[in-house]
C-alpha cells in the first residue's frame, strides 16, 4: 500500500484518477485497481492499459451514497445493486478521493435535475451558421463553456463549504458541551476529520477561483485584440469593395468600347486591366490544381512480384511515370507564365495548349465543426426499446454522427488502392489476398465511431465521385425503408467494379447492441473476369447504459472467387477479458479450388494486415478442441494493408478519417434526393441540434405519409384485373433487382443512366423526398 502513489488534485469537475484498493472476495482480498472518476461515474480498471478497450466496472454517483468507515476505508454504493468496497493508501488520500468525490456527486445530481426539467441541455450561445467567422465562433463559444463550467464549479464548491463548514461548526458547539472525558477522543476525531473536508474544499475552491480569474484575464485581452482586428479587417474590406466596384465599372466601360473598336487589346492598359486579369485568375487557380494532379499520377500502385526478373519493369515503370511527373511540371512552369500577364506572349504562341484542359482537382476540406457537449439521459430513452430493431426506434441526433447510411457504405472505399493492385495480380491467389485485405480495412473506420449514421429516406441517393484524383465513382441509392436497404455500385477506371445490398437487422439487448449486417458483396475485375463474393461480420456496441462505449466485430467471413474455386476463410476473433491474445486479430488462409493453402493472412482490423506465403504445411499437435492443428512454414510476412492516421482533431469530429470529412461536403449539380441536401443531417454538422430534431422529426413524419398514400394507391391498383401490383412494391430509380447467374443470389444492380443525367442537369425523374 506504501508504493501506491496517491493522485494528483485536479480542479472540481475535472477527471480524477489514481490507485486504489478494492474488495474483491475473502480468498483474494483487497486487490489494486486503477480508477478513474469523470462525468459523474466512477470506473475502474485493471490496469492503466485497459482504460482503452475494457471497463471492469462502472457505477453513477447521482444515485450513490458514500460513507467513511475508518481512516483509510470508504464505502460506495447505489442501493444494493453495485458495492465498492475501497482503501486508501492513506488518510489524506482517502480525503482526496472522498473530496472529489463528492464535487462529483453535486454536479451529476444538477446535471441530471436539468436533464428531467428540459429534455437537452442547450449551449449558452447558438452555433454560428456563417462560413468565415465559423472557427473563430466555435473557438469563443469553447471558451464560454469553459468559464461556465468553472462558474458551475465555483457553485459547487461553495455548496460544500456552507456545507462542511455547519457540519465543522455543529462539531465544534459538541465538543464545548462534552464533559465526560471518554467522549472527547471520538469528537476530536470528528472534529478534525470535519476540518480536513473543509480545508481540502476551501483549496479547492481557491484553486477554481484562481483558474477562473486567469481564464477571464487571458481571454479578456484576447477578445479586446480580436474586436480591435475585426475593426481593422472591416475597414480593410469597405477600402477593397470600393476599389473593386471602381474596376467592375472600368470593366464594364472598356467592354462596351470593344464592342465597337476592335482593335481594343492593342492598349496596353486596357489588356492589362481586362481579360487577362480574368485570366490569370483562373491560370492561377489551375495551376495549383495541376500540381496537385501532377502528384497524383505517380501514385499508380505498381505491384512488384517477388520474382527478380519482374523488377527492371518496374523501374522501366517507375522512370516513365518520373517522366510524366517532370512534362507536366514543365507545362506548369508555362502556365505560370501566363500569370505574370504578358498578353504579347500569350498572342505570339497561339499553338501553345490553353490552361484549362488540364482539369483542376477540387481540393476538398478537411474539417468539420467540433462535435457540440450536449448532455442526453440516454437510460430515459432506451429503457423502452429493449429488444426492438434499432431501425424502428425514434432516436435524437444526439446519438447519431452527421452521415448517412449510404456514405458510411461509401466509405468501404476507404483504401480503393487495394483493389487497383489486385486489378494488376497476374495470380488469381495474390488477387485474393488483395481482396481480403480490402475486405478488413472496411472496419478500420469504426472502432471509434460509435455513433449512429442517420437511417436513409427510401429513394435517398448519395454519389461519390472520384473519377478525376482517384479513378473511380460510386452510387448508393435506398431501395428498401423496412427492412432499410442500400445498394451500391461503384467502378473504377483501373479494371474493377463493387456492387453490394446490405440490409441492416439490429437488436437492443440493454448491454449491448447488435448489428447483423444481411446481404452480398461482389466484386468483379474486367481483365481476369475473376468475381469474388462475400458477406460481412456482426458488429457490437457494448456499454450502451453505463461505461465508455467500444465496438468489436466478430464472425468469419468466406471471400470466394467463383470463375476459379479460391477461397479466403477470414476469422474476426471476438475480444475476451482472459484472452492474452491480440485484441482485434484476424487471420485467414487463402486456399485454392483442391483446398491446398498458399497464404496465410494475419493482422487486426483497426491497424495493419500482412500475408506471408506459404511453402510448406503439415500436421501438428491437437488444439484445445481436440482438433488437430495445421503448421504452416511461410516466407517473411510482407504489409499489404495499413490504416491511414485519423486527421488533427478527430477526436472533436466523431472521429471521422479524411475521406469521412468529404463526404457531406456540399456540390453542385448533384441529385435532388442526395445526402448533401438532407436538411436534418446539415444542421446536425453545424451544430444546430435542436433545429435538426425538429427536422429529422418532420422528415420521418413525410416519409410515412409518402408511404400510407403508395400503399393505398397500391391496393386500389390490385383490386382491378388489369393491375397486380404488390402493396408494398417500390421500384428503385437507378437500380434493379437481378438474379447473378454467376453467384446465384438476387440483388439489385446498377442500371444506369445517373451519371448521363447529371451531366444533362436533368433530375425531373427524382421524387421529392426532402
Amino acid at each position: 500500500m506504501s508504493e501506491s502513489k496517491p493522485p494528483t488534485p485536479t480542479p472540481p469537475g475535472d477527471m480524477y484518477k489514481g490507485w486504489l484498493f478494492k474488495w474483491t472476495n475473502y480468498i483474494k482480498g483487497y486487490q489494486r485497481r486503477w480508477f478513474v472518476l469523470s462525468n459523474g461515474l466512477l470506473s475502474y480498471y485493471r490496469t492503466q492499459a485497459e482504460m482503452g478497450h475494457t471497463c471492469r466496472g462502472t457505477i453513477n454517483l447521482a444515485t450513490a451514497n458514500i460513507a467513511v468507515e475508518d481512516s483509510c476505508n470508504f464505502v460506495i454504493s447505489n442501493g444494493g445493486a453495485q458495492t465498492y468496497h475501497l482503501k486508501a493508501s492513506s488518510e489524506v488520500e482517502r480525503q482526496r478521493w472522498i473530496t472529489a468525490l463528492e464535487l462529483a456527486k453535486a454536479k451529476a445530481v444538477h446535471m441530471q435535475a436539468e436533464s428531467d426539467d428540459s429534455g437537452d441541455d442547450c449551449p449558452a450561445v447558438p452555433p454560428s451558421s456563417g462560413q468565415g467567422g465559423g472557427c473563430r465562433n466555435l473557438e469563443i463559444q469553447s471558451t464560454l463553456r469553459t468559464l461556465g463550467s468553472k462558474v458551475e464549479d465555483l457553485n459547487t464548491c461553495n455548496d460544500l463549504i456552507v456545507k462542511h463548514g455547519s457540519a465543522l461548526q455543529r462539531s465544534l458547539s459538541e465538543l464545548e458541551g462534552i464533559r465526560v472525558v471518554g467522549d472527547m477522543g471520538e469528537k476530536m476525531r470528528q472534529v478534525t476529520e470535519r476540518a480536513t473536508l473543509f480545508r481540502i474544499t476551501s483549496n479547492a475552491m481557491i484553486n477554481a477561483c484562481r483558474d477562473f480569474l486567469s481564464l477571464a484575464q487571458n481571454h479578456s485581452k484576447r477578445w479586446q485584440k480580436a474586436l480591435q482586428a475585426e475593426r481593422d479587417q472591416r475597414i480593410r474590406l469597405e477600402e477593397t469593395l470600393e476599389q473593386l466596384a471602381k474596376q467592375h465599372n472600368h470593366l464594364e466601360r472598356a467592354f462596351r468600347g470593344a464592342t465597337v473598336l476592335p482593335s481594343s487589346f492593342s492598349n496596353p492598359a486596357l489588356a492589362n486591366k481586362g481579360g487577362a486579369s480574368v485570366k490569370g485568375d483562373a491560370s492561377d487557380e489551375d495551376d495549383d490544381n495541376e500540381f496537385f494532379d501532377a502528384m497524383e499520377d505517380p501514385a499508380g500502385f505498381i505491384t512488384v512480384p517477388a520474382d527478380p526478373k519482374y523488377h527492371s519493369v518496374a523501374c522501366l515503370s517507375i522512370r516513365r511515370s518520373g517522366s510524366n511527373v517532370s512534362g507536366l511540371s514543365s507545362e506548369i512552369g508555362m502556365d505560370e507564365q501566363s500569370v505574370n500577364f504578358d498578353e504579347q506572349s500569350m498572342v505570339s504562341n497561339p499553338e501553345s495548349p490553353p490552361p484549362l484542359e488540364l482539369e483542376p482537382v477540387r481540393q476538398r476540406r478537411t474539417r468539420i465543426p467540433d462535435k457540440p457537449n450536449y448532455y442526453l439521459n440516454l437510460w430515459s430513452i432506451m429503457k423502452n426499446c429493449i429488444g426492438k430493431e434499432l431501425s424502428k426506434i425514434p432516436m435524437p441526433v444526439n446519438f447519431n454522427e452527421p452521415l448517412s447510411m449510404l456514405q458510411r457504405l461509401s466509405e468501404d472505399l476507404e483504401y480503393y488502392e487495394l483493389l487497383d493492385k489486385a486489378a494488376k495480380c497476374q495470380s488469381s491467389l495474390e488477387q485474393m489476398c488483395y481482396v481480403a485485405a480490402f475486405t478488413v480495412s472496411s472496419y478500420s473506420t469504426t472502432v471509434h465511431r460509435t455513433g449512429k449514421p442517420f437511417n436513409p429516406l427510401l429513394g435517398e441517393t448519395f454519389e461519390l465521385d472520384r473519377l478525376k484524383d482517384c479513378g473511380y465513382r460510386s452510387l448508393c441509392e435506398q431501395v428498401s425503408h423496412h427492412p432499410p436497404a442500400a445498394a451500391h455500385h461503384a467502378s473504377s477506371e483501373k479494371g474493377w467494379t463493387l456492387r453490394q445490398e446490405i440490409t441492416l437487422a439490429s437488436k437492443f439487448r440493454g448491454k449491448y447492441l447488435s448489428i447483423m449486417p444481411l446481404g452480398s458483396i461482389q466484386c468483379l475485375f474486367d481483365k481476369s473476369d475473376n468475381h469474388y463474393s462475400w458477406k460481412k461480420v456482426t458488429t457490437t456496441v457494448h456499454n450502451i447504459i453505463v461505461g465508455k462505449l467500444w465496438i468489436d466485430q466478430s464472425g468469419e467471413i468466406d471471400v470466394v472467387n467463383h470463375k476459379t474455386g479460391d477461397r479466403c476463410h477470414l476469422k474476426f476473433a471476438p475480444y475476451s477479458y482472459f484472452s492474452r491474445d491480440v485484441p482485434r486479430k484476424v487471420t485467414g488462409v487463402v486456399t485454392d479450388k483442391e483446398g491446398k493453402a498458399h497464404y496465410v493472412l494475419s493482422g487486426t482490423w483497426d491497424e495493419k494486415m500482412e500475408f506471408s506465403r506459404i511453402m510448406q504445411s503439415s500436421k501438428g499437435e491437437n488444439g484445445t478442441e481436440g482438433k488437430q492443428r495445421t503448421v504452416y512454414q511461410t516466407l517473411k510476412a510482407k504489409e499489404i494493408w495499413r490504416k491511414n492516421p485519423l486527421p488533427e482533431g478527430a477526436e472533436n469530429m466523431y472521429f471521422f478519417s479524411s475521406l469521412a470529412l468529404t463526404l457531406n461536403d456540399p456540390e453542385e449539380g448533384v441529385a435532388p434526393t442526395d445526402c448533401r441536401r438532407r436538411p436534418d443531417q446539415r444542421l446536425m454538422e453545424d451544430g444546430r441540434w435542436d433545429e435538426a430534431n425538429a427536422e429529422k422529426q418532420r422528415l420521418e413524419e413525410k416519409q410515412r405519409t409518402v408511404r400510407r398514400e403508395r400503399e393505398r394507391e397500391a391496393v386500389k391498383a390490385a383490386s382491378s384485373p388489369e393491375e397486380g401490383t404488390h402493396p408494398d412494391s417500390y421500384q428503385a430509380l437507378w437500380f434493379e433487382k437481378l438474379d447473378d447467374p454467376v453467384s446465384g443470389e438476387t440483388l439489385h444492380v446498377y442500371k444506369g443512366g445517373y451519371w448521363e443525367a447529371k451531366e444533362q442537369g436533368s433530375w425531373d425523374m427524382c421524387p421529392e423526398i426532402f
